[in-house]
């Protein structure tokens, strides 16, 4: 097995299409064939099903695409790595929560470009879960995530501390009052949010078995369910400030043990740490040191 061997396996796997697969490496489909069956024998297993409407991946492929993906990415950290003369310039590509999103970044990456033109940021949503594997699987250079995280490919440092609450309706006046809740329902991320599985402990805490979520996939429509009585979420608080300024939710504390949350940034251990990279970290930094944020206390 070699490095061609590992692109051709990423390329099929990703066209589900030998075809498509050899017009994507500049080759004709007989030579990706013959490389993909030489391989298979090597190995002593199959990486794909043929049919007629293509290929599929089998197990075993699954299994060697991360691999791929790695080699792939190494060799393309080598050629920036040998190319980055200290003048951050070029793509960087990072994932970030929604509320990390809302909260801390506008201001953050505009203020990034204007300082740094000649990089261009670009922003993937998603939850703690998906956007670890995402790192761990170079397809991000970096993401901000809700922590703890341990991992041990990833590198992780403190970019944002959060105070998470509870956001229900106005019409429930305290935390005491969930209780008698009528189809208490939770309104929430889907599967992967670390602020879902939060709420389910806070519930647990209350004596409350975590009910069937409501998943939605924006901070938005996630408030709006909240404030029309659908249901209730935990969000930090900076999230949530307008709307409760607003009259449209109520805001209950949490005990710090379960209020306190850190947002981490995470990038693999072993990945090229470009100038771009260095340069936004410094900018999530100087943000941090200088914010003094009014956030409005809740009463």
């Amino acid at each position: 097995m070699d490095v061609i061997d590992l692109k051709v396996v990423d390329a099929v796997a990703r066209h589900g299409s030998m075809n498509k697969a050899a017009v994507e490496l500049n080759t004709v489909q007989s030579n990706v064939s013959s490389r993909i069956r030489s391989l298979e024998d090597e190995l002593g297993v199959s990486l794909f099903q043929r049919s007629a409407k293509g290929v599929q991946v089998t197990p075993a492929g699954r299994r060697i695409l991360p691999y791929a993906a790695r080699l792939s990415k190494l060799l393309s950290d080598a050629s920036a790595a040998a190319r980055d003369d200290g003048q951050p310039a070029g793509v960087l590509e990072i994932g970030t929560l929604e509320t990390t999103l809302a909260l801390r970044l506008p201001l953050l990456i505009a203020r990034f470009a204007t300082a740094w033109p000649d990089v261009r940021p670009l922003i993937r949503t998603g939850t703690t879960s998906s956007l670890i594997q995402d790192v761990v699987d170079c397809r991000l250079e970096g993401a901000f995530v809700a922590g703890p995280v341990s991992h041990p490919e990833l590198l992780c440092e403190t970019a944002f501390e959060e105070e998470l609450v509870l956001v229900t309706s106005r019409a429930v006046r305290s935390l005491d009052a969930v209780n008698s809740i009528a189809h208490l329902k939770t309104v929430v991320f889907r599967i992967g949010c670390s602020y879902r599985q939060r709420l389910d402990s806070v519930l647990a805490g209350m004596g409350i078995l975590a009910p069937e979520p409501l998943e939605f996939g924006s901070i938005d429509a996630i408030i709006a369910c909240v404030s029309a009585g659908v249901g209730i979420t935990l969000l930090p608080r900076g999230v949530v400030a307008n709307a409760w300024q607003q009259g449209l939710v109520a805001v209950h504390e949490l005990p710090p043990a379960l209020s306190r949350v850190e947002t981490l940034f995470v990038r693999r251990l072993d990945g090229h740490f470009s100038s771009a990279l260095a340069a936004f970290l410094d900018s999530v930094h100087q943000d941090n040191a200088a914010r003094l944020r009014a956030v409005p206390q809740f009463a």
